[in-house]
C-alpha cells in the first residue's frame, strides 16, 4: 500500500504524477507554465484527465541559468499553497533536492519531496520525517544537480541503482519517514547514458521485486529521443511504449507530461495483467 496525503493506493494501483513545470526554460514547454494563470489551468487539466499527483518544479533539471533557493521557493511555494486550496484531495508533490525549500513546501501543503538528485542534501530526508510528508528516493549516479552525465561507466547498472536507492530508502525509514510514503525511482537519464536507462528500463523488474513503489520520469527524456533519434516533440510513442514496458515490470507511479495518453496505456496494461476490468463489454455477448 502506498500512502500519500489523503490518498491510498493499492499494490496493482497505477497512478499518474502529472509535470507541472515552474520555469522559464523547461526543456519540454519552454515556459508555458511559469505564469500561475496556465500554471493552474494544467492542474485542471491533469486532475480531470485521470492524474492522482502534481509535480511541481522550480529548477529545470538540465544546465542553465542559476536559481537560487529564495527563487526556487518563491516560483513553488504559494503555487503549492493555491493548489492546496482549490485541490484538497490531490496529491502535491515538489521536485526539489534542497531542503530549505522542501521546508517551506511542506508548511505550505506539499504531501510529497521529489528528490531527482539521489539525496545530495541529506536534511531533505529530515524534512519529510518531520512533515510527515512521503519522499521519492532515485539514482542519480552520484552527479552534482544540473549536471549531464560525462563518460559515465557502471560495473552493473541496476546493482547500483539498487544500492543506492534502497540505501536511501532505508535511511529515510530510520529517519522516520513513513514507510508507506517512500518510493524509488531509477533515475532515467541522470547520471546515465542511453544505453544505461535502456538497461534500467528493461530490468525495471528488479526494482519492483523489493517491495518499495517504484516510480519512473520517462516523459520524453533524452535517452528515448536517441534511441529513435527524434527530438523532444517528437518522442509521445518512445515514451508510451516505455511506459507499458515499465508498467508491466511493475512500476507504480508515472511522472509524465501526456496524462490521457499515459492513462489509457496503463488502463491496457493493467487489463491485460488481469488488475482491471475492460471499460465496456459487448463483443459476443449478443
Amino acid at each position: 500500500m502506498l500512502r500519500l496525503g489523503r490518498r491510498e493506493f493499492g499494490v496493482h494501483e497505477p497512478v499518474i504524477m502529472a509535470i507541472v513545470n515552474r520555469t522559464p526554460d523547461s526543456f519540454y514547454d519552454q515556459g508555458a507554465t511559469f505564469r500561475d494563470e496556465p500554471a493552474l489551468a494544467r492542474v485542471e487539466q491533469a486532475v480531470a484527465e485521470g492524474a492522482a499527483i502534481v509535480d511541481i518544479g522550480g529548477v529545470k533539471a538540465g544546465p542553465g541559468e542559476e536559481v537560487t533557493a529564495e527563487e526556487e521557493a518563491r516560483r513553488t511555494v504559494g503555487f503549492v499553497a493555491e493548489v492546496r486550496r482549490r485541490h484538497p484531495d490531490v496529491v502535491i508533490s515538489v521536485d526539489t533536492w534542497r531542503h530549505e525549500v522542501g521546508e517551506a513546501v511542506c508548511e505550505a501543503g506539499a504531501d510529497l519531496l521529489n528528490d531527482a538528485w539521489g539525496g545530495v542534501d541529506p536534511k531533505l530526508a529530515e524534512v519529510a520525517a518531520r512533515y510527515g510528508a512521503g519522499l521519492v528516493c532515485t539514482h542519480a549516479g552520484g552527479v552534482e544537480p544540473r549536471t549531464r552525465p560525462h563518460r559515465t561507466v557502471y560495473d552493473d547498472v541496476m546493482q547500483d541503482i539498487l544500492d543506492v536507492t534502497l540505501g536511501l530508502a532505508e535511511r529515510a525509514a530510520a529517519l522516520g519517514v513513513r514507510r508507506d510514503g517512500i518510493l524509488i525511482d531509477p533515475g532515467h537519464d541522470f547520471g546515465k547514458n542511453t544505453r544505461h536507462s535502456l538497461e534500467a528500463t528493461r530490468r525495471l523488474g528488479e526494482m519492483a521485486e523489493t517491495g518499495w513503489p517504484v516510480l519512473v520520469s520517462l516523459s520524453n527524456k533524452d535517452f528515448v529521443g536517441e534511441t529513435l533519434d527524434k527530438p523532444v516533440k517528437e518522442r509521445l510513442i518512445g515514451t508510451l511504449a516505455t511506459t507499458a514496458v515499465s508498467a508491466w515490470l511493475g512500476a507504480q507511479v508515472y511522472r509524465v507530461h501526456e496524462v490521457a495518453e499515459t492513462k489509457q496505456v496503463l488502463d491496457m496494461v493493467a487489463a491485460i495483467a488481469g488488475h482491471r476490468a475492460p471499460a465496456v463489454a459487448r463483443r459476443g455477448l449478443a
